[in-house]
């Protein structure tokens, strides 16, 4: 019966793609002005977000063995205490939005900046809650001396010292690092689908195995975690088959990476490209070279959704309970992290690409401005409470 409900829930929101045949229809700001009261009988059956009990998150993911926390920043935590203690409540795990990239870490080539960073790992502590580690190797958030100081004699030396110096600071300290973030990029047209990034313009794809064998000698104890996006929908099957060969490639070398993450930054209204069997052998592929899972940076964007807020409300939650249904079937995941917790301040309310048109707030994440609980929070409850149970993580 429950299978035959999730099935339900899945098809009824493929009803998005034929909104335009269904009297549905956009006004120039982005919002829906006409609601098809039928669609919406449709898409909110068998949709009841109630759930038993008021345990947080956090208790109901380590109840299956998982580990559920979300990304903050030091500004936000620090200065405002109600979110803090909401924070500390509903989250197990911690990872800093930016405090731990190469700008915020390094405003010199000579000289670190663990201010910030350490009082994020030191607020996980006094609360019970694991530190994770984002990010040592990316092609973004560079600080502005990177492009006259580092160059091909360097890089090499630039790398492995910022690496050491970093995870050598939290040894034993951090549960997880993205030891490399974002390193794929088809559309870049290399044969091995890597992104032209300066670091694979200064080292070659050798970089990437380089980073993994540098971040293992400086913590041992930390899972190391090769983090990627648009490995989602249907049409990011490019993405997958490259994420896949480049682990393939690592493992088949030694490198000791050690688990992928999935960014897993959703679409409300794309559902219908969200194949389920398609994604649910993709982790089936990436757990079957001994890898572990983590889904990192979770949330669903609302931008093409109606401005009603009962409406936008349960689409996402279906958006959020739909795709962990999915993963969390997959033994190899172990971890699921929401990238923020409350809707004041999500990253898609200023995001280029992602705020809502209309300009009205995103409705995106488990608590809403004033930290409520909301439809988001009790679908992922939900999808934590019909998981499989694991082995304690």
């Amino acid at each position: 019966m429950a299978k035959k409900q999730a099935i339900t829930r899945r098809r009824a929101l493929l009803g998005l793609s034929a909104l335009a045949g269904m009297g549905m229809f956009c006004t120039k700001a982005g919002g829906f002005k006409h609601i098809n009261n039928q669609f919406l009988a449709i898409a909110f059956q068998q949709r009841n977000f109630s759930v038993r009990g008021n345990a947080p998150l956090r208790s109901r993911a380590a109840a299956k063995g998982l580990i559920y926390g979300a990304a903050a920043s030091y500004s936000k935590l620090s200065s405002d205490r109600e979110f803090a203690q909401k924070f500390a409540q509903e989250c197990a795990i911690v990872v800093p939005e930016a405090e731990l990239k190469w700008d915020a870490l390094r405003p010199s080539p000579s000289r670190f900046d663990f201010t910030k960073a350490d009082w994020i790992a030191k607020f996980a502590r006094s609360h019970r809650m694991l530190f994770r580690g984002h990010v040592l190797v990316w092609h973004e958030a560079l600080p502005k001396w990177f492009a006259t100081a580092v160059n091909k004699q360097n890089a090499e030396r630039m790398l492995v010292e910022h690496i050491r110096t970093v995870a050598g600071h939290y040894a034993g300290k951090i549960h997880s690092w993205d030891v490399v973030n974002e390193a794929v990029l088809p559309e870049d047209g290399r044969s091995d689908g890597l992104r032209n990034s300066p670091w694979l313009q200064f080292l070659g794809p050798n970089y990437i195995d380089l980073a993994f064998r540098v971040a293992a000698e400086a913590d041992p104890h930390a899972l190391l975690v090769y983090n990627d996006f648009g490995l989602d929908y249907q049409y990011e099957e490019p993405r997958r088959v490259a994420v896949l060969k480049l682990l393939e490639r690592l493992k088949s070398g030694g490198s000791p990476v050690q688990a992928l993450g999935i960014q897993a930054h959703l679409w409300g209204d794309k559902n219908g490209t969200l194949n389920l069997k398609v994604l649910r052998k993709f982790l089936r592929d990436v757990a079957s070279m001994n890898l572990k899972i983590l889904i990192t940076e979770l949330d669903v964007t609302d931008k093409n959704l109606p401005l009603d807020v009962s409406v936008r409300d349960r689409l996402v939650a279906a958006t959020y309970e739909d795709y962990l249904d999915t993963v969390l079937q997959e033994p190899a995941v172990i971890a699921v992290l929401t990238w923020g917790l409350s809707d004041r301040y999500t990253w898609l309310n200023w995001s280029n690409s992602r705020q809502r048109l209309d300009r009205w707030p995103a409705r995106s994440l488990p608590l809403d401005n004033d930290f409520k609980r909301k439809s988001a929070w009790n679908a992922i409850a939900r999808a934590f409470d019909a998981a499989p149970k694991r082995p304690s993580t």
